[in-house]
């Protein structure tokens, strides 16, 4: 507050902020059957993340997309950057599934898979083991630095940068095979390679360890256009004020409605247990990440006092307002929009599947040598060279047969078998002939087949143009 003079009068100004100074959320261990299922879903995301990186198929690493080789393994799958319309495929079909999952039941991916959450999980787990409690760590948050402080937050936090150093390189290990960056811990990695590792790591223990909630509230997209996917009728966990308020504490056995109060004790424990520091009682809030501990906390109150679960649930903004029955809930989620997005979605991923189930492990590119446009022969012939690439995207070597047509007598001068190792892309030049009096002056269109020897089903046929001098 600071006073000015105005025109020989003495007024005061106040000077507000408009950003709010950070305060620490000191979160409350809860158990329940949503934190079962969240710690569930982090055990299952990590172990998928800490372990496909050492699974081996063909005797390679399962799952690599080895950016040396330019080349995306997924178990038996080999693809190549020509493939990326399956990236695109891939990316499509998550961006619809996040639609259709937000829609039905809000911010699931938040609570429960978002590597945000989970990693803020554990973290907070490891710091719940080493400091204590919630009272516990702020009775030692508030204490004067002494050795023991100084030991228990140096432990903690040489975890914390264990579990981000490991984070960083299994995801590097995507990248590079698992066995080489192994090998070259910790002297032999590359600049990149060490680069990343430590890039990524150190996003881990900032953002899990640090800034936590400040991610899902202003950092991250998501939580600010979730807004436009919601509906009245989307499944969201939320208060019922008609049932708890007015709140207020009272004795176990008193009954509410004759003392004129509602349901909430106003024991404050939702606003304890929340991840983000939000009171669900004050309705729906774009930093509530749907993860449930409000309602695992809120379910042992209503059983000590007498009163029926259910304060903190997931329902429908229509359900609370209308009363709607779990029947009622559910035929509600089922409507055009719900069923619009699941056509979409299956519709893509079909496609997607049966693209992969056809498609053919032989990619050819055919290109007309521009330095020799055309030649004639000793005896009269006609011949263009062709450079072929041919990519064998399967794993196992392959002899590929090759043909041309489209001309009378034309014929490819000199060897027509190409062998193509594993995985390996091989370039070959080829002559193809014509009898003079095939065509006319001028491009005509030709047809290469390439065929795999011993495999009716892997064959491509290219098109291109011979060129009559």
């Amino acid at each position: 507050m600071e006073s000015k003079e105005i025109n020989g009068q003495s007024s005061a100004a106040e000077t507000i902020s408009f950003y709010e100074k950070h305060k620490k959320v000191y979160i409350r261990d809860v158990k329940g059957w949503w934190n079962t299922w969240r710690w569930a879903l982090v055990w299952l995301t990590q172990i998928i993340f800490y372990g496909l990186p050492w699974l081996e198929w063909n005797e390679r690493q399962a799952v690599l997309l080895h950016l040396v080789e330019r080349k995306f393994y997924f178990f038996g799958l080999v693809l190549w950057p020509q493939d990326v319309f399956y990236l695109a495929l891939l990316l499509i079909i998550s961006a619809y599934a996040l639609f259709l999952f937000t829609a039905i039941a809000g911010r699931l991916f938040c609570g429960y898979a978002c590597p945000q959450t989970v990693y803020t999980e554990i973290f907070m787990w490891v710091e719940n083991r080493i400091e204590g409690d919630r009272s516990a760590r702020l009775k030692l948050d508030s204490a004067p630095l002494s050795g023991r402080k100084l030991g228990v937050k140096a432990m903690k936090h040489a975890i914390w940068l264990l579990i981000s150093l490991w984070t960083g390189f299994t995801l590097v290990a995507y990248f590079t095979p698992v066995n080489e960056l192994l090998s070259a811990v910790p002297f032999g990695l590359s600049g990149w390679e060490l680069f990343w590792v430590c890039f990524y790591g150190g996003f881990c223990y900032m953002q899990a360890g640090f800034l936590r909630e400040q991610v899902c509230k202003y950092m991250c997209p998501y939580a600010r256009f979730q807004g436009v996917m919601y509906d009245s009728d989307t499944l969201i966990i939320t208060y019922d004020p008609e049932r708890g308020e007015p709140r207020g504490a009272r004795k176990k056995g008193v009954d509410a409605k004759a003392a004129g109060q509602g349901d909430c004790v106003d024991c404050g424990l939702c606003v304890l247990v929340c991840p983000t520091g939000i009171d669900i009682r004050k309705g729906t809030q774009y930093e509530c990440i749907g993860c449930g501990a409000c309602i695992d906390v809120c379910e042992p109150v209503m059983d000590k006092v007498g009163l029926p679960r259910g304060l903190i649930r997931y329902t429908t903004e229509n359900a609370l307002a209308r009363h709607f029955s779990p029947k009622d809930v559910i035929s509600h989620i089922l409507r055009p929009r719900i069923v619009v997005y699941t056509i979409i979605l299956l519709a893509i991923t079909a496609v997607a599947v049966w693209s992969l189930a056809t498609r053919i492990p032989l990619k050819v590119d055919v290109i007309r040598d521009r330095s020799t446009l055309a030649r004639e022969t000793d005896d009269g012939g006609i011949e263009n060279i062709y450079n072929l690439k041919i990519m064998n995207t399967t794993e196992a070597p392959k002899r590929y047969v090759l043909s041309v047509e489209g001309l009378a007598g034309v014929e490819i001068a000199g060897d027509r078998v190409v062998d193509v190792d594993s995985a390996q892309n091989h370039e070959v030049t080829i002559v193809v002939r014509v009898p003079p009096e095939s065509g006319s002056k001028g491009a005509k269109t030709i047809h290469f087949d390439i065929k795999a020897e011993g495999h009716d089903n892997i064959a491509v046929r290219e098109k291109a143009s011979f060129l009559f001098p």
